[in-house]
């Protein structure tokens, strides 16, 4: 669950490269979902992903003629960031939740970064994104029983006046007090095997807890948020 596709001025995916190699071991055939992808073709989408990933067959989930089939064969599941209402929205409409969860659930390797770290988490109430669209439910695939924010930052512009990324989270947090956010920044991603999961990357993150808010460093074990 990567928190983007760049960081700073790094080519795309660039560094992601040897997470996904050390991730995805010895496969070698991506089956990519670019629904989150608006103003870009899935077409046009698929192949930059490719592009970027010269060592993998990428393939288009919209390019097989029977999306479930695709998935229940694929190697692997990559699912590309983007617009995450649109994301969850094109996985309602063609029927792909279930079928999805049930290849992870059977040990397909999962990759997704932005969007497609955000709908891994238990909803896609915490993302960063414009509701353009409107899925059926924010209901995500739920691989984490928590909420997910990528691209989580502490900037705020100068003179912007509005709230910050932690204060909205926060507004969260005070209507489901018992539900964790936790945010990843640029190049750090949450890496799931089993009943595992730690924070990956050279920044820390952050998960915020009722009205609680603490540092969340590299490398550090998670799993205590896999049982709630």
């Amino acid at each position: 669950m990567l928190s983007s596709s760049r960081v700073g001025n790094e080519d795309y995916l660039e560094h992601a490269i040897p997470m996904l190699n050390q991730h995805l071991l010895t496969i070698k055939e991506l089956v990519f979902i670019p629904f989150a992808g608006v103003s870009i073709s899935w077409d046009d989408y698929t192949a930059k992903v490719q592009s970027a990933l010269p060592n993998y067959n990428v393939i288009g989930i919209h390019q097989f003629s029977n999306a479930s089939k695709a998935l229940e064969n694929a190697q692997a599941i990559v699912v590309g960031g983007g617009n995450t209402f649109n994301l969850l929205n094109e996985l309602y409409q063609q029927d792909l939740i279930a079928a999805v969860k049930k290849q992870i659930n059977q040990g397909t390797p999962y990759v997704g970064w932005s969007a497609g770290a955000n709908i891994c988490g238990r909803s896609i109430r915490t993302t960063n994104d414009m509701p353009i669209v409107q899925p059926p439910s924010f209901d995500a695939l739920n691989f984490v029983p928590f909420q997910i924010n990528p691209h989580y930052t502490d900037y705020q512009a100068p003179g912007h006046n509005g709230e910050t990324r932690a204060q909205r989270i926060q507004e969260f947090c005070i209507l489901n007090p018992k539900m964790p956010v936790i945010g990843i920044r640029e190049g750090s991603a949450l890496l799931l095997q089993g009943d595992t999961l730690v924070m990956k990357g050279q920044l820390d993150g952050v998960v915020f807890e009722g009205v609680s808010q603490s540092v969340i460093e590299p490398n550090k074990d998670l799993s205590q948020y896999l049982t709630l």
